[in-house]
């Protein structure tokens, strides 16, 4: 149940803007605020039927949106090609990863690496 949770949150990272308000405020209360059917449905002014299905049709969304675009899939393969350039370049021996023009390219790649969790 977590790791659809987790799962239904990285794509409305992605895709969430692509929804529409009430989608929105539904997914956000739902998976980031962890309010239940009732409390949406009272703030919608809806039953919890039609919370239900509101929030039903929006992960649909967003998991079409991903089979799609595929943007978080590529995002995370991404992330797993930095992080292992990373962990090679950490196993070079020392007299080689403080050459200038590598130096300067570790930094880089820390500054990709720690922008990406920021997102």
């Amino acid at each position: 149940m977590l790791e659809k949770v987790l799962r239904i949150v990285i794509l409305f990272d992605f895709y969430g803007s692509l929804l529409t308000e009430k989608q929105q405020f539904a997914l956000e209360m739902h998976c980031l605020k962890d309010f239940s059917l009732a409390e949406i449905a009272d703030e919608l002014g809806v039953s919890r039927q039609a919370v239900h299905d509101l929030l039903k049709r929006a992960e649909q969304i967003l998991m079409d949106y991903e089979e799609k675009l595929k943007f978080v899939e590529r995002y995370q393969r991404e992330q797993q090609t930095l992080q292992h350039i990373y962990n090679l370049i950490e196993k070079l021996p020392d007299s080689i990863r403080y050459i200038p023009e590598l130096d300067s390219a570790v930094k880089e790649l820390n500054c990709l690496l720690d922008y990406s969790k920021e997102v």
